[in-house]
């Protein structure tokens, strides 16, 4: 295996990373570079600051204030590509080059490329590791639907931010031509957003904040035509807070005109071809009637990426045995199940796949070496929610148990700090286990949490300029 070599001679045990998310990034953060050798795997070369995401999609952010470059933390080595397979036995690591940046930013593209079983892929190369650490999260779960793919706007990347940013000022620049009709008008400014969570609310509230502060001074006219509408299936948005601060959120976009349509189904999304720019949202409860929109912005859940699905369907023998293994798998999320010491992978003889979950439970054993957390990942007998704030604490804790060497010391404990949703017009609601807040004092709270977490001290300067100058002058509507 090829290592690297410390100061005083010692041999640096190599660890790969696969992802720069939440997970990914966090561990190399973390981990100590004067012990290992660090390399990390991922499409794309920056970690993304999600919960500002939305913020960057209407302007009241810049993108750049929500990236930190991998390669400022210094890794051994950083390899911008997809892991396409992994070898367990002989410790290697088949990765798919990605030389696209645009391909990495945008969910869409990345979904289209990873998915299609019929694509030709990139080269081809392979990495070796002492120690792996799979952290390559989650995609947008789609259900199959028929046009989600092709035309609903993802929000997970800043390509995918930027292209809403753009598509919002194109559909009131084209309804704000006198050759377009009022009908016409009602569809682009039709802004559909599907998925009741912190995501959906989050941006919803941020466009409409882009609209009430900034677009109705220079479309006056257009604000008639207005309309923003959140889809969801559940009986209820906001499910992970309580009904109290849940009901709060929707008194605050009723009054601000947010329609929030909940147990809707939507089975279509198409062109509307009689207007350009314009989707057809097919919907269960409407019949055959289908809506307009000059937008659809998705957020409604997770699947497993193709990596994992991947390596869950295959068998392997590890060295000195003839036992077929498999990983663990979860049935019901389809993460790869790991130990509550040291986040290990775990594995299970694969004639014991189709046991019960205890049968697999009890003859479970560690796969040597390989570690998995964030979102594609489950912890033996613990119900996690695939959240940043679980990615970043099993970052920090596994880098910490790897610096320390003592796996067995410590089992992985969740601390929950809470959960927030931003709602508009300097409000939010917050909900921990020892507090509940709303309203202006929740949005402070808001944004001096998310700025605190910002990972580098340059972001943490950017961030507040950027939010005072939207203040000031206004959000950004330049479109490029």
């Amino acid at each position: 295996m090829a290592s690297t070599v410390t100061t005083d001679g010692r041999k640096k045990e190599r660890v790969v990373i696969l992802g720069s998310g939440w997970a990914g990034y966090g561990c190399l953060r973390a981990l100590d570079p004067n012990k290992y050798e660090r390399i990390m795997i991922s499409p794309r070369s920056y970690f993304v600051f999600t919960p500002l995401l939305a913020g960057t999609a209407v302007g009241t952010l810049e993108f750049r204030a929500v990236l930190e470059p991998v390669r400022r933390l210094g890794p051994d080595k950083f390899h911008q590509g997809w892991a396409d397979d992994i070898d367990f036995a002989r410790k290697v690591i088949r990765v798919e080059a990605n030389i696209t940046d645009g391909l990495a930013s945008r969910t869409r593209l990345i979904m289209k490329h990873r998915l299609d079983g019929n694509r030709q892929k990139g080269e081809l190369f392979d990495v070796e590791y002492d120690k792996l650490i799979i952290a390559v999260g989650s995609y947008s779960q789609t259900f199959g639907i028929e046009g989600v793919r092709e035309h609903a706007n993802f929000l997970r990347d800043v390509g995918d931010a930027r292209k809403i940013r753009i598509k919002i000022l194109q559909s009131f620049e084209k309804a704000a031509l006198p050759i377009t009709s009022e009908n016409d008008r009602k569809k682009l400014l039709h802004f559909a957003i599907v998925g009741g969570g912190p995501t959906g609310i989050e941006f919803a509230a941020e466009l409409h904040d882009l609209i009430r502060d900034d677009l109705v001074k220079i479309y006056p006219e257009l604000m008639k035509f207005v309309n923003i509408t959140v889809y969801d299936v559940a009986p209820k948005v906001l499910p992970m807070f309580d009904k109290t601060l849940a009901d709060y959120a929707m008194e605050r976009f009723n009054r601000e005109g947010i329609k929030v349509k909940t147990e809707h189904h939507l089975t279509r999304i198409r062109l509307d071809e009689e207007c350009e720019g314009c989707l057809k949202l097919k919907i269960k409860e409407y019949g055959d009637e289908e809506v307009g929109a000059g937008i659809v912005v998705w957020s409604t859940g997770l699947m497993q990426n193709p990596l994992i699905q991947k390596l869950e369907a295959k068998s392997f023998k590890l060295p000195g045995s003839d036992t077929e293994m498999q990983l663990h798998r979860n049935p019901k999320t389809g993460g790869i199940i790991t130990a509550e010491n040291g986040l290990r992978v775990n594995i299970i003889p694969h004639d014991a796949a189709s046991a019960s979950p205890e049968a697999q439970q009890a003859k479970a054993t560690l796969l040597p070496d390989v570690y998995a957390i964030g979102d594609c990942t489950m912890v033996s007998g613990v119900a996690l929610p695939a959240t940043a704030q679980v990615a970043s604490q099993q970052a920090a804790y596994l880098a910490k148990r790897l610096n320390k060497g003592d796996m067995e010391q410590k089992p992985f404990k969740f601390k929950n700090l809470g959960t927030m949703t931003y709602l508009g017009n300097w409000t939010a609601i917050h909900q921990s286990n020892i507090d509940e807040m709303k309203g202006w004092m929740a949005w402070v709270l808001w944004r001096t949490a998310y700025l605190t977490r910002s990972m580098s001290i340059r972001n943490k300067i950017t961030v507040p300029f950027y939010w005072a100058i939207s203040w000031i002058f206004g959000r950004d509507i330049s479109r490029f």
